[in-house]
C-alpha cells in the first residue's frame, strides 16, 4: 500500500508576512514610547520626573501594543508569536512544521529590523540619543545576571502562555496574560537586562546601536528559558498543548492545526501500510 503524500505547502505564506509586520509595529511602538517618555527634550519627560514611573508607563504602553497585535485579525491568523524563541518552543512541542519554523524566524528577524529602521527614520536624531539608543537591551551590570534574568522571565512567560492557552475557559485571555507579563517585566526587570525575551527584537536594535558583545545573552537565554518551561510543562501538566497560537479562533485559518492534520494522515497511512505488510 502506498503512503499518501500531503499536498505541497508554499514556502511564503501570509502568516510569515504577518509575523514580520507585527514585530515591525512592536518596534515602532517601542521607539515612539521610549522617545516620548525618556528623551530629555520630551514634554512628558519633564512632567514625569520619576524614572521608575516613566518605565512603568512604557511597560503599560508596550503591554497594550502586545494586546492590540495579539487580538487583531492578523494576530489571530499567524498566532502572534513575533518572537523566534516562542516559535522554536512550539516547534519543540511538535506544533510547528519545520518549514514554518524557518519561515517565521526569518520573518521575525526581518520585520523587527525593518520596523526599527522605519522608526529611526521617522524619529531622526531622537532614536539615536543615549536616553533612547534605538531601544537597545543591554546588561546593566554583569552579563551573567542579565542572562539569568532573561532566562527566568522568558520561562515564566512561556509557562503562563502554556498554562492559560490550554485551559478552555481561560484560553481566550492568553493574550491579556502575556501582555501583563510584558508590562510587568519592563517595569521590574528592565533595570537588569533591558527586558528583551526576544532574539529578533534585540537583533533589530543592535543593528543600529551596536552592543554585539552582549548579544549572546539575548540570543541564548530566551529560547533556553522557554524550552525549559515547555519541558517542565510536559513533565507535570495534565493537559496537552492544543495549538501554537496565542489566540486560536475558528473563523481564521490555522497553519498549525493544518500541520497536525497532515502529520496525522501521514502517520495513519504509515501504520496502515505496516499492518498490511505484516498481514502479507
Amino acid at each position: 500500500m502506498s503512503v499518501a503524500v500531503p499536498p505541497p505547502v508554499p514556502w511564503i505564506r501570509r502568516e510569515y508576512l504577518i509575523e514580520a509586520t507585527g514585530l515591525a509595529l512592536f518596534m515602532v511602538s517601542a521607539c515612539v514610547w521610549v522617545a516620548a517618555l525618556q528623551h530629555p527634550a520630551s514634554p512628558l519627560h519633564g512632567l514625569i520626573p520619576s524614572g521608575d514611573l516613566r518605565r512603568a508607563l512604557i511597560g503599560v504602553a508596550m503591554g497594550l501594543t502586545a494586546v492590540s497585535l495579539i487580538y487583531s485579525p492578523w494576530g489571530k491568523r499567524s498566532g502572534a508569536h513575533f518572537n523566534p524563541a516562542v516559535t522554536l518552543t512550539f516547534f519543540r512541542l511538535g506544533k510547528v512544521a519545520p518549514r514554518d519554523l524557518i519561515g517565521y524566524t526569518i520573518a521575525q528577524f526581518a520585520g523587527g529590523t525593518a520596523g526599527l529602521a522605519l522608526a529611526s527614520l521617522a524619529l531622526g536624531g531622537l532614536a539615536a540619543h543615549p536616553a533612547v539608543n534605538y531601544v537597545a537591551t543591554a546588561p546593566a551590570g554583569s552579563p551573567w545576571a542579565a542572562f539569568g534574568a532573561e532566562f527566568f522571565i522568558s520561562g515564566l512567560l512561556m509557562t503562563v502562555v502554556l498554562q492559560i492557552s490550554n485551559r478552555p475557559r481561560l484560553a481566550p485571555y492568553t493574550g491579556i496574560f502575556a501582555a501583563c507579563c510584558v508590562a510587568l517585566f519592563i517595569t521590574l526587570e528592565a533595570p537588569i537586562s533591558g527586558m528583551s525575551m526576544n532574539p529578533a527584537r534585540t537583533f533589530a536594535s543592535f543593528t543600529h546601536a551596536g552592543g554585539w558583545g552582549h548579544y549572546w545573552v539575548y540570543l541564548l537565554a530566551p529560547p533556553l528559558g522557554m524550552l525549559s518551561a515547555a519541558a517542565l510543562y510536559q513533565a507535570t501538566a495534565t493537559r496537552g498543548v492544543a495549538c501554537a497560537k496565542l489566540r486560536h479562533v475558528d473563523d481564521q485559518p490555522c497553519l498549525f492545526c493544518d500541520y497536525q492534520r497532515r502529520l496525522k494522515k501521514v502517520l495513519e497511512s504509515r501504520d496502515s501500510s505496516v499492518i498490511q505488510n505484516e498481514k502479507n
